[in-house]
C-alpha cells in the first residue's frame, strides 16, 4: 500500500499510512493462481483415499477404480468410507468457504461466520429438539432437522435486524446474531441438561466431523450444497455493489433489500446443509475468505471462485491431519482446525490489510 505524507494532529507534517483502496490483480495471474488451487485440491484428495489408519497404496486405489483386484478390506475402505468422506469434505468446505464470503460480505463485518450469525446454533437446537421430541437419532433425518434450524435462524437474525428505519445495517445484523445464538444456545444447553440421549447427540454438533457420515449423509446435503454454490457464484457482482456501502449501491440502481434476501437464502442453504452434515466446523468459513482476499484483492467474484476451492483444501488437509496424528483413533476435523486456525487468524490480524473488508 502507498504511503504519503499527511498532516498530523498537531499540524506538523508527519508520514503515515493512507488508507487507499486495494490494487485489483491481473486476470490472468488470478487465473494461473486458480488452477494452483485447484491442483493442490486434487492432490490432497488423492492423500484423503490413501491415508489414513489403514494406509493404501496408491497403485490399489488406482486398481479399484479401474475394476482391477483388490483386498476385500482394502475396497471396502476406500469405496465405503474413504471416497464418501472425502466427497463430502469437497461439498462441506466449498459451502463453508463461501457461506463465509457471503457473510462478510453482505454484513461488512470481517469477523463475520455462520457462528456469530446463530446458524450453527439454530442446526443444533433443532437436532436436540428432533433427538427429545421426536425420537429422530438416524444422520439421514437429522440433516433435515439441522437444515430447518440452521435457515429458521438465519431468517430470524435478518428479521430481528430489519426492524427501523435503516432496516438491515451491518451492525444490526451482528448484534441480532449475537442475540440469537445466545437464545438458542441456551435452549440447547437447557435440553441437553435434563436429558442424557440428546446430550450424546449433541457431541457431532460441538466438535464438528466428517468421520462417521458417509454416503447417505453425502447425498442428502449435495443437492443443497449445489444450488447453494450456484447462486453464491452468482453473487460476487451484487457484493461488490454493496461494499461501496448502501448509499452509494443503491444510487448504482442495486436493490439493496433483495440483494441480501437472496445472499441470505443461500447461507441459509450452504451453512444448513454443511452444519446438519459434519457439525459446527470452525475456521474454515472465517478465515479462508480472508486468504483469498490476501490472494486476489477486493473483487468478489474472485473471492468466491478461489473460497470455494480453497476451503475443502484446508478441510480436507486438516481432515488428513487428525487421521495421521495419533497412533490409536484419530482428531476430528473441528479439533484440529481449532488448533491450527486460531493461530492463523492471529498472524492474519497482525496484518491489518488482511482482515479489512
Amino acid at each position: 500500500m502507498s504511503r504519503t505524507a499527511v498532516p498530523s494532529r498537531a499540524g506538523s507534517s508527519a508520514t503515515g499510512p493512507v488508507e487507499t483502496a486495494p490494487r485489483h490483480r491481473s486476470a490472468p495471474l488470478l487465473v494461473a493462481g486458480l488452477v494452483v488451487v485447484v491442483l493442490g485440491l486434487l492432490v490432497v484428495c488423492v492423500m484423503s483415499l490413501a491415508l489414513g489408519s489403514r494406509d493404501i497404496d496408491l497403485a490399489l486405489v488406482r486398481d479399484v477404480f479401474l475394476g482391477g483386484d483388490a483386498a476385500a478390506a482394502d475396497k471396502a475402505t476406500l469405496l465405503e468410507m474413504r471416497v464418501p468422506r472425502t466427497a463430502l469434505g469437497l461439498a462441506v468446505g466449498a459451502a463453508l468457504g463461501l457461506s463465509g464470503a457471503l457473510l462478510q460480505g453482505v454484513t461488512r463485518n470481517p469477523l463475520a461466520d455462520p457462528g456469530i450469525m446463530g446458524i450453527n446454533a439454530g442446526a443444533a437446537a433443532f437436532v436436540v429438539l428432533g433427538v427429545m421430541v421426536l425420537g429422530i437419532g438416524a444422520p439421514a433425518q437429522t440433516v433435515w432437522l439441522g437444515m430447518a434450524g440452521a435457515a429458521l435462524a438465519t431468517f430470524a437474525v435478518y428479521g430481528v435486524a430489519s426492524f427501523g428505519r435503516e432496516g438491515a445495517t451491518p451492525v444490526k445484523l451482528a448484534l441480532a446474531g449475537a442475540a440469537v445464538t445466545a437464545l438458542l444456545s441456551s435452549l440447547t444447553s437447557a435440553i441437553v441438561l435434563t436429558n442424557v440421549e440428546a446430550l450424546n447427540t449433541l457431541r457431532f454438533w460441538q466438535v464438528g466431523a466428517l468421520a462417521g457420515r458417509y454416503a447417505s449423509v453425502f447425498w442428502q446435503t449435495v443437492p443443497f450444497i449445489v444450488v447453494g454454490v450456484v447462486v453464491a457464484l452468482g453473487a460476487g457482482r451484487a457484493l461488490n455493489g454493496l461494499a461501496l456501502g448502501d448509499d452509494v449501491a443503491r444510487a448504482l440502481g442495486q436493490r439493496i433489500v433483495l440483494t441480501r434476501s437472496v445472499v441470505f437464502v443461500a447461507v441459509a442453504v450452504l451453512c444448513g446443509a454443511a452444519v446438519a452434515a459434519c457439525g459446527p466446523i470452525t475456521f474454515v468459513g472465517l478465515i479462508v475468505p480472508h486468504v483469498a482476499r490476501m490472494i486476489c484483492g477486493p473483487d468478489y467474484r474472485w473471492i468466491l471462485a478461489y473460497s470455494v476451492f480453497l476451503a475443502p483444501l484446508v478441510l480436507l488437509a486438516a481432515d488428513i491431519a487428525g487421521r495421521l496424528v495419533l497412533d490409536r483413533g484419530e482428531l476430528q476435523v473441528g479439533v484440529v482446525l481449532g488448533v491450527v486456525g486460531a493461530p492463523v487468524f492471529v498472524a492474519l490480524v497482525r496484518y491489518r490489510d488482511a482482515v479489512r473488508l
